[in-house]
């Protein structure tokens, strides 16, 4: 049997009962049929799960299509189609080759173009849904093609109809609405504007953008490195909370705080895990909370899923204490629970 611990980024995972490899549309729905009711794990970059040491009792599809069809126009931009195997940072690079503004705060995000839209993935200020403009998938229910226009999708802060509905709707291309231009939109967000030695609100050259980005990750062990045990992770272990403004307003003056339109506010997971006393570097048997950043845990060389699964439990238990606030997992949890 295939060893899931091979397509991860967490190095961990037990055997898949049936892994199946494909390259384009057509082969992805072949496996799809030929799965029927069963259960179906789709796997891309392997960036964003952490799946049991008991493996995946079902088939494994492993995603790889990267058919890119562009058209551009002088005047609107560029309308970019392409599948969901391509690897997203090799996408965000291409887009910034060809003279496209949009995507440059999303550089380095490990993974699959296929993930974007179930993630809506976001950084330093911007998501992957605001240029989204059509996702067409196979409809596992209706056995057919089902293309989402942008409202369609339903788009929140790290989720969409995609991700509530896992077993479902399967991504097979996204296509995205870019603009043309030397220049990025206003930079919003602090700590970027700060690496570019700009005021926030201002703009910055598209390749001085993914520069600063990449090297914050870097130095947060966001950047995947196989030399660099202290990347080995998931990226973001949890999202960032939304909480009410009365809970908010329990939460020390220090603490950080997003006021959304609806009236709730967003506020930091690092911040708060940090502040319950969970130290970078901490461990649980061969799991370790990055010494980069508390939101990453590793893979410290020889962990397993349950390693990380009760690390990541102690972190959510400390942060309930000290601030009653419940962590959710950003990360795909496969036959795994922090319940």
């Amino acid at each position: 049997m295939t060893e899931l611990r091979d397509f991860t980024s967490l190095r961990v995972g037990g055997p898949a009962e049936k892994f199946v490899e494909v390259h384009n549309e057509a082969e992805i729905i072949a496996a799809l049929e030929a799965a029927g009711d069963s259960p179906v794990l789709i796997l891309g970059g392997g960036t964003n799960v952490l799946v049991s040491d008991a493996g995946f009792a079902g088939t494994v599809i492993h995603i790889t299509n990267s058919a890119l069809v562009s058209e551009v126009d002088a005047c609107s931009g560029a309308t970019l189609t392409i599948g969901a195997g391509e690897n997203w940072d090799e996408f965000v690079a291409l887009t910034l080759e060809r003279g496209f503004a949009g995507l440059e705060t999303l550089s380095g995000i490990p993974g699959t173009v296929g993930a974007a839209p179930i993630q809506n993935i976001g950084a330093y200020g911007h998501e992957a849904s605001e240029f989204i403009t059509r996702v067409r998938t196979y409809d596992r229910s209706a056995k057919a093609i089902k293309t989402f226009t942008n409202s369609e999708c339903g788009f929140e802060y790290r989720t969409s109809t995609f991700k509530k509905n896992p077993s479902r709707y399967i991504v097979l291309e996204v296509q995205f609405q870019l603009r043309q231009g030397e220049y990025s939109d206003p930079i919003t967000y602090g700590e970027l504007a700060k690496k570019l030695a700009l005021e926030v609100g201002e703009k910055a050259p598209l390749d001085d953008v993914r520069a600063a980005v990449l090297e914050l990750r870097a130095s947060k062990g966001m950047l995947l490195n196989p030399d660099d045990r202290d990347s080995w992770s998931a990226g973001s272990f949890f999202t960032n909370p939304i909480i009410s403004a009365e809970v908010a307003a329990t939460l020390p003056l220090d603490a950080p705080r997003w006021p959304l339109e609806d009236g709730r506010i967003k506020t930091s997971a690092a911040w708060l895990i940090e502040n319950a006393g969970v130290a970078k570097g901490s461990a649980h048997g061969g799991a370790r909370v990055s010494t980069k950043h508390v939101l990453a845990l590793t893979n410290a060389g020889d962990a397993t899923a349950s390693d990380l699964v009760e690390l990541a439990k102690s972190a959510q238990a400390k942060v309930y204490e000290k601030f009653a606030i419940t962590l959710e997992p950003e990360v795909n949890l496969i036959g795994l629970s922090l319940q």
